[in-house]
């Protein structure tokens, strides 16, 4: 059995075991509802509209707040979402990945965002009080696939992402200043120019916490 099979095993006895709030994609809710998706039993097909983006203030100036987001909400305290996110980008800005929307001004996303047919960037924004922050490091736009994992320990979060599913690593530890309580996750999908492109995403699965505590 090869490391992948191994794997997908491993996680078939994690999610038959596993007694944590499940994301449910039939019963969420949309932030900025696209004109176009499907919502299956196994996926969520997001097919962005133009002029789709999340930003706030910081350099810029600007402030946009109409990426698409499909969103569950919990209050529980600790736990991890993992997702697997699939697109093919061409037009410049393009971003697909995940997020928690608490609102304009307290959110978090990561992604990629699409450069040119060589590179784009693997990155995060964080945004306490209205004004947006952005870590990036290149990537390869051959890349077209990614997991992603975000995990909770009260209002402090960790992102994570992998190439297999298998080795995570670290993206970001935050913190965001509304983020207690309960807060609202889930997959995210913009295209900030004229452009449009399809994001599909699955694999989706919330465990116990595994970003474990400091000691």
């Amino acid at each position: 059995m090869c490391i992948r099979d191994r794997f997908i095993s491993i996680l078939n006895k994690i999610q038959e075991g596993n007694d944590m709030f499940q994301f449910q994609p039939e019963k969420a809710r949309w932030f900025s509802e696209p004109r176009r998706y499907e919502i299956q039993p196994d996926r969520v097909i997001i097919t962005t509209d133009p002029g789709s983006d999340f930003w706030q203030r910081t350099y810029y100036g600007f402030q946009n707040d109409n990426a698409h987001v499909l969103l569950n909400s919990t209050k529980e305290p600790y736990f991890s979402f993992t997702v697997k996110a699939s697109f093919q980008s061409s037009t410049l800005f393009d971003q697909c990945g995940l997020a928690i929307y608490q609102n304009s001004g307290s959110w978090a996303k990561a992604c990629i965002e699409y450069h040119d047919a060589k590179e784009s960037w693997l990155g995060s924004v964080v945004t306490n009080r209205g004004y947006s922050d952005w870590a990036t490091s290149e990537i390869s736009s051959a890349v077209t696939s990614v997991y992603y994992r975000l995990s909770r320990r009260e209002s402090d979060f960790c992102f994570e992402n992998s190439f297999d599913g298998i080795r995570f690593h670290q993206m970001r530890i935050f913190h965001l200043e509304e983020g207690s309580g309960e807060v609202h996750f889930g997959l995210m999908a913009c295209s900030p120019g004229k452009g449009s492109f399809q994001a599909v995403f699955t694999e989706m699965n919330v465990t116990e916490c595994l970003w474990k505590a400091h000691t």
